[in-house]
């Protein structure tokens, strides 16, 4: 296992290399000077010149993007253009709020789908199994920025239950959470019921329905702990998903989290921002990956850590 573990972590390291290489290129094809940005429009040329070469903008790209490689391996992400923080700083102050939206919708994910999977494979074909499908083709139809505007409509505005903007409180979560969750729920549901379906008709099931065994028991011993490897897969991959997903939600929710710190800062061109959000954001989601792999080992004791 431990064996497994340093492997796995020595396989990030191309990873976080290909994510650098791809963020740093996007952001050199965004129109618009960072220079120009920081001096204003009415900045003489020979003042930009000046901040370009301050932020060594003026090297060649090939430079640039080794040294910002050297400097993430010793731990510093760069300096924002725009505040002239340390860019750890600034995504340590916004990390926390976007870690506790996505544990939140993760959690919705989690309970409202495999409830609804549950449920929906234990009653095929009756009219509870199409309703929770009908709404679960919804929840993956329905963007998330329009399901957010609507929640806001409905409960904010029309009835003032819950409040549209801000963080700090259990009611300050629901919505994003919910708005956040909903997708992923939606396919947590579908793969849960696919996955129960396949398990229920085995043999062994058979078996223990023979011998006499109650149906919950058969359902919630038996069944869903051999179902549950696709699932977990599946709520892994939707835990990277409410990661980037939290861009256009703290965005519609006023949200000053990670993602609506990256989308200011590729507003504003500040480079090693967007590249240090994202390269925080990409090594949370392949330490998720990990730890679904180890969740595998734990589910089914079968499954050899290759």
């Amino acid at each position: 296992m431990l064996t497994y573990i340093v492997r796995r972590l020595i396989q990030t390291v191309p990873v976080i290399f290909g994510v650098i290489l791809v963020v740093f290129l996007i952001m050199q094809m965004v129109p618009g000077d960072p220079a120009v940005l920081i001096a204003g429009d009415g900045a003489s040329e020979e003042t930009v010149q000046a901040i370009r070469h301050d932020l060594g903008l003026d090297r060649p790209l090939p430079l640039q993007y080794i040294q910002y490689v050297l400097d993430v391996f010793r731990g510093d992400l760069g300096t924002s253009y725009r505040s002239d923080h340390p860019v750890m700083d600034e995504i340590m102050l916004r990390l926390p709020t976007t870690i506790q939206l996505a544990l939140a919708s993760i959690v919705i994910t989690i309970v409202l789908g495999m409830i609804a999977g549950i449920v929906s494979a234990t009653r095929q074909h009756s009219a509870a199994d199409r309703l929770i499908m009908l709404v679960a083709l919804l929840g993956i139809s329905l963007p998330s920025f329009w399901l957010g505007m609507m929640l806001i409509s409905f409960f904010s505005v029309k009835y003032h239950l819950l409040p549209v903007t801000g963080w700090g409180s259990l009611e300050h979560v629901i919505l994003p959470a919910i708005t956040l969750g909903a997708s992923g729920a939606a396919i947590v549901a579908r793969m849960t019921r696919s996955s129960m379906l396949d398990v229920i008709h085995q043999d062994y099931i058979r078996t223990a329905r023979a011998k006499g065994l109650k149906n919950r028991l058969i359902v919630y011993k038996h069944a869903l702990k051999n179902a549950l490897i696709p699932v977990i897969t599946v709520i892994g991959l939707q835990f990277g998903t409410l990661l980037g997903g939290t861009v256009l939600v703290e965005s519609v929710f006023a949200i000053n989290g990670l993602g609506r710190l990256i989308v200011d800062a590729i507003r504003m061109r500040d480079l090693p921002v967007v590249q240090g959000g994202v390269l925080v954001a990409s090594v949370i989601f392949v330490f998720v990956n990990l730890g679904v792999d180890l969740l595998y080992r734990y589910f089914n004791k079968r499954i050899e850590m290759d």
